[in-house]
């Protein structure tokens, strides 16, 4: 009987670190291929000053649920080197709040929003202008 337990437990734990193991290689092949996609476009362009701003995608949103028609944006102005800003503004009924945080190497200084991080993949993978927010993110 204590033999048979430990077969099971084993299966089962077999087959979670398979399933485990399987998801981690999606995530790490989807990663890959958005590094690949960058680099092949960041070599194919014409050669020029890779600190002008070069790269832009803008993704509407709605930001809070008393408002609708995608009123509030996430700007990227990316460069080259994938330095630049995004620039936020978040739209109520009665005002609205804008914000810019520095992004260095592709990534945000501090804490982007999901919005934001989609803006500045957008831009970085030549998306652009205009992207909507993953569907699969919840705001």
């Amino acid at each position: 009987m204590l033999v048979t337990t430990w077969v099971i437990v084993g299966v089962v734990a077999g087959a979670t670190g398979v399933s485990i193991g399987f998801l981690a290689l999606r995530q790490a092949r989807a990663t890959m291929e958005e590094c690949r996609r960058m680099l092949v476009r960041q070599s194919s362009e014409a050669p020029g000053d890779l600190r002008a701003i070069r790269d832009v995608a803008v993704c509407r949103y709605d930001a809070l649920s008393e408002m609708t028609g995608r009123l509030s944006f996430s700007v990227a102005m990316i460069n080259g080197l994938g330095d630049g800003i995004v620039l936020t503004s978040i739209n109520g009924r009665s005002e609205t709040r804008t914000y810019v945080r520095p992004v260095v190497g592709g990534r945000g200084q501090q804490p982007l929003s999901p919005e934001e991080e989609d803006a500045v993949r957008a831009a970085r993978l030549g998306l652009g202008p205009f992207v909507t927010p993953r569907p699969s993110e919840t705001y």
